[in-house]
Parts: structure tokens; C-alpha cells; sequence
């Protein structure tokens, strides 16, 4: 007899693991199709699938089927954030089953997507509780979630999941823009009724901007980490990121003595243009924190250079905010706002 463990006998689509469900996928589809769907996968990955394929004992029909259907439905929701969901799909189907079936495999399981009640939105939970649920679960089915809650509580829940993975996790939430109904329904389902019981309604909100207002109530060493983990995979949406964290009106909360510090690395002309749009407020900030010299030279400068784009101006602004942060980095100032980690005592 072969030495390898079989399946047990009395399979369901519940008891099916996701390297099972793959490998009866690819039986219901033929060696050809299947081929086509596990050509990007790594040679690890085709060795594992081939193992459940080899202990694969005979399944029944209706649970193949659910297997095909959930295949489906997630090319329709891969479909949505990237192209081809549903064109590959088609045309993986029609290979294995010919165009007639696949068009009625596809039509059926589309239909059952439509007849969804409306957008169902993921909803809040206990952070603990929903970090707990999430933390297994894939980066960008986790990015897809903590997309509908709320900053603050990202950042509780982001404070639950290993942080080797929270980077990849606010990496793929900075890239996310829109998110389409049909995935949002797929990964509530996916999640199970045990988190769903557990959510309250929440919105959409993803993108570099989205990120640095989660990031701002992440502070000490798990903000760097996750930085980091955004660094390594991009290095300027890292750099947005950190911008959109302080932005330039911020500045109003810092101590005089860390504006001070960051005036010595700023030069007149970048001041002068940055405070073109800032506040009443800010300037009369700014100004209090120079010498009566200094402030005049300034004044001066502002005089001399007249009208200035917008676009300059906030790029001025953009590089006195990476110098705040580089002082930042380097211990030299505080930025303050960030929650009870912040605390100084």
C-alpha cells in the first residue's frame, strides 16, 4: 500500500483546507487547465499541491462544485482590484469544460453575486478580538478589512498581528484605492460569521494618506517597523507615507525649542516660501521662535519674492516636514500627538 496519509473518506467543503480545495480544483479542471492556473506558482507550492493531489480519495460531486464556484468568485473579486479576474477565469473554464458550460458556470455564479442584498460592509470589532481573527489570514485580505475602520482602531488591531507581517499589511493598504463590492462580500464570508457577529458599520479608506493618519497613532519602535517593512518594498510611497504622517500646519504643536531646532536646518528662502500658505497661527508660531533679526531678513525675504505657485510652495513645505522627521528619527526632537506612548515622565 502507498505510504501516503488518504484523505478521509467523508469529505465536505468545510473540512477543505486551502491546498485541498486547490487540488480539487485541479482535477475538476484537467492536467491542461490546471496547468494554466499553477504556472506562477513556486516550485514548493506545485510540490505541496501534487502531495494533496496524490492522497486525493474520490470527493463528491456537489463539494467539487462548491470548490469551482469559490474559485470563481474570487477571480471576480481579483478581477476588481487588478485586470483579468474574470477574463482568466473564462478562459481557464473554457479550456477544461468548452465555452458553452463555462459561459453557464460563470453566468450562475455572477448571478449569485448579484442577487446580494446591496454592499455589505465590513464593520468594527474589538480590536484585540478582530487582530486575533485577522492575524492568519493573508496581507492583503487583512489590508482589504482594517480598510473599513476606523484610523485609531487600525492601529490597536495593526499592534496585534507580527509586525513582519503589519508591514506588508500597511504596504498593501498605502496601494489601495477603491475597494469593489464583490471582494468586500467575499472576504466577509471568508472571515466567517464568528467576526461578522462581532463588527459594527465601518467605511472605506485606503491609500498613502488613509495609512499616515493610522500611523499617527502608532508611535515607538512598532511605527518603525512597519515603516521599515514599507521601505523595503517601496522606498518613495515609504517617503509619502512619512510626509502625510506631520504635515506641515502640525507644526503648531511642537515645542519652540524642537522648531528652533528645525529652523537651523531650514533655509530662508524654503521658510519664506512654506509660510506663503500657512495660518495666522502658525506663523505668528514660527516668527516667536526666531530672533528679532532673523524675523526682519525673513519678512524681507517674503517681500522680495512676490507671488509663487502653489506647487512650490507646497513643496517647500514638504521638505520642512522630512526635516522634522529626520530630526525625528535622530532623537533630536519630539513630535507629540501620538497617544499614551508618547507620554513623556
Amino acid at each position: 500500500m502507498s505510504n501516503l496519509a488518504r484523505m478521509p473518506r467523508e469529505i465536505t467543503f468545510e473540512s477543505l483546507n486551502g491546498r485541498q480545495k486547490a487540488a480539487l480544483l485541479c482535477l475538476a479542471l484537467g492536467t491542461d487547465a490546471a496547468a494554466k492556473v499553477t504556472q506562477k506558482l513556486s516550485t514548493d507550492e506545485v510540490d505541496m499541491l501534487s502531495f494533496e493531489i496524490a492522497r486525493m480519495d474520490d470527493v463528491a460531486g456537489d463539494v467539487i462544485d462548491k470548490v469551482l464556484e469559490e474559485w470563481i468568485e474570487s477571480a471576480i473579486g481579483i478581477g476588481s482590484l487588478s485586470n483579468g479576474g474574470v477574463e482568466y477565469a473564462k478562459e481557464v473554464l473554457e479550456k477544461a469544460f468548452g465555452p458553452g458550460k463555462a459561459a453557464s458556470i460563470l453566468r450562475r455564479v455572477q448571478g449569485q453575486l448579484a442577487d446580494t442584498a446591496g454592499l455589505t460592509r465590513l464593520r468594527r470589532a474589538d480590536p484585540q478580538q478582530l487582530g486575533n481573527t485577522l492575524r492568519n489570514e493573508h496581507p492583503q485580505t487583512i489590508a482589504l478589512v482594517l480598510a473599513h475602520l476606523d484610523p485609531q482602531q487600525t492601529a490597536n488591531i495593526l499592534k496585534e498581528i507580527p509586525s513582519s507581517k503589519g508591514g506588508e499589511v500597511v504596504y498593501r493598504m498605502a496601494g489601495m484605492e477603491k475597494v469593489q463590492p464583490e471582494m468586500l462580500m467575499l472576504i466577509e464570508k471568508h472571515i466567517g460569521s464568528d467576526a461578522s457577529s462581532i463588527m459594527a458599520e465601518g467605511t472605506v479608506s485606503g491609500g498613502p494618506k488613509a495609512v499616515a493618519e493610522v500611523m499617527n497613532f502608532i508611535s515607538g519602535a512598532l511605527e518603525k517597523e512597519l515603516l521599515e517593512g514599507v521601505e523595503e518594498r517601496d522606498p518613495e510611497l515609504c517617503e509619502v507615507i512619512k510626509n502625510l504622517m506631520f504635515v506641515f500646519e502640525d507644526l503648531i504643536s511642537l515645542e519652540d525649542k524642537a522648531i528652533q531646532r528645525v529652523l537651523r536646518e531650514v533655509e530662508a528662502k524654503s521658510l519664506a516660501l512654506a509660510l506663503k500658505a500657512a495660518s495666522p497661527e502658525l506663523k505668528a508660531k514660527i516668527l516667536g521662535c526666531m530672533s528679532q533679526r532673523a524675523v526682519s531678513a525673513l519678512q524681507e525675504e517674503m517681500e522680495m519674492m512676490g507671488p509663487a505657485r502653489m506647487k512650490d510652495v507646497e513643496a517647500a513645505q514638504t521638505a520642512f516636514v522630512s526635516q522634522v522627521r529626520r530630526l525625528e528619527e535622530m532623537g533630536e526632537i519630539v513630535i507629540g500627538g501620538k497617544g499614551s506612548d508618547d507620554v513623556l515622565v
